[in-house]
């Protein structure tokens, strides 16, 4: 269960474009929140808040030093999130072999039902 939440947490996280892109700044590295601020149409407060859900989700770790806060990306985060959508990729990528076998499977049968009632 606490996977699961984790993986929650991420999905939450990366669902939002802003904190998609501060993920992206935070790759090439270390940052403060108020040079993040001067790139987005919103308050500090809200990219504080943004940077919190990232925080949370334990894809960026944030540091204070003296009155700066300074986010840099967890790398070694950023590559589970890789390995859990990589999972998930081939979860569904399995269901759908299955459904196409199944679906091949049953075309053979209802090919041969037709040739029968037109002859």
């Amino acid at each position: 269960m606490v996977e699961e939440e984790a993986v929650d947490r991420l999905f939450h996280a990366l669902a939002d474009a802003t904190r998609r892109d501060i993920l992206r700044r935070s790759i090439q590295g270390e940052l403060s929140v108020s040079r993040l601020a001067e790139a987005y149409p919103m308050s500090f407060a809200a990219v504080q808040k943004h940077v919190a859900v990232l925080e949370r989700a334990g894809l960026v770790n944030k540091e204070r030093r003296g009155r700066e806060q300074l986010v840099r990306a967890d790398r070694e985060a950023v590559r589970r999130a890789r390995e859990a959508l990589d999972r998930l990729e081939a979860l569904w990528r399995g269901r759908v072999d299955r459904m196409s076998a199944l679906l091949a499977d049953d075309a053979g049968p209802q090919e041969n039902d037709t040739r029968g009632q037109d002859g």
